[in-house]
């Protein structure tokens, strides 16, 4: 029997997700979809998971959509119009859970994220990327704008390097993409585990409560007038002012020492 085209192993309180379709490039055909679709539904309720780790096997991160699939569903009699509809909803509804989970999610690059693999980098909360990683939205270099892509990456990178990189269809190197905003830092290859894994237990070491408060909090302002954004932001840090644990945390702090979280 074939080995699943995602795979799952926990890390203490690190859920680590690998894509695992190298002789695809890990391409998000129906099938990785939905796999992510299903694995991120069980993360939501997740009680022991604080962070995601999602990497690949192989050389590559993400090529993006399955292009031999998406011929295919072109030879429908309605020249793939539902089949179209159908495989873009889909990767934008796996895209939108990313942010939407309560743990945050770290994407571990390397070899190329491009087209919906470059989606997939710009989706998730946090990226660290091997040296040689190269990104693009290369759509237009096959006659397909990469429209659905450009949600994301737009969101990531200023106007006019992700207008840029949609328009030429180039490359952009990993230092390129660190400047950029696409991702955090660059590492060598043979560190990029390493401090993937340094960063997910950083993070898992917080208060989850409040990492996952904040994390609802972060996107939830960003699209908000700027009083709106205080107003709502003020709201959450009353609530959270108010837990046990976070006095506890502030107590500790005071008497340095470590916090007794429950």
């Amino acid at each position: 029997m074939s080995e699943p085209i995602l795979l799952r192993r926990n890390d203490g309180p690190v859920a680590i997700l690998t894509l695992n379709a190298p002789g695809s490039l890990n391409a998000l055909s129906d099938a990785m979809l939905a796999a992510l679709k299903a694995e991120f539904q069980a993360l939501m309720t997740d009680r022991t998971a604080r962070v995601v780790i999602l990497r690949a096997n192989g050389k590559a991160f993400c090529a993006g959509h399955d292009l031999k699939e998406m011929q295919a569903g072109r030879a429908a009699p309605d020249r793939g119009r539902a089949y179209f509809e159908s495989l873009f909803a889909r990767c934008a509804e796996v895209m939108q859970m990313i942010p939407a989970l309560p743990q945050p999610v770290i994407a571990e690059v390397q070899g190329i994220a491009t087209a919906a693999g470059c989606q997939l980098v710009a989706s998730c909360d946090l990226a660290i990327a091997a040296e040689g990683t190269r990104f693009g939205v290369n759509g237009v270099n096959i006659g397909l704008f990469c429209s659905t892509p450009m949600v994301a990456l737009s969101r990531n990178v200023p106007r006019k390097v992700a207008f840029e990189m949609l328009t030429t269809g180039d490359f952009i190197p990993a230092a390129r993409a660190a400047e950029v905003g696409l991702v955090n830092r660059v590492v060598p290859p043979g560190a990029l585990g390493a401090e993937v894994e340094a960063l997910a237990a950083k993070i898992a070491g917080k208060l989850s409560a409040a990492v996952k408060i904040g994390k609802r909090a972060f996107y939830d302002q960003i699209g908000l007038p700027l009083a709106e954004a205080y107003q709502h932001a003020g709201a959450v840090m009353v609530e959270n002012m108010l837990w046990r644990d976070t006095d506890e945390g502030i107590a500790a702090f005071l008497e340095k020492r470590p916090p007794d979280w429950a």
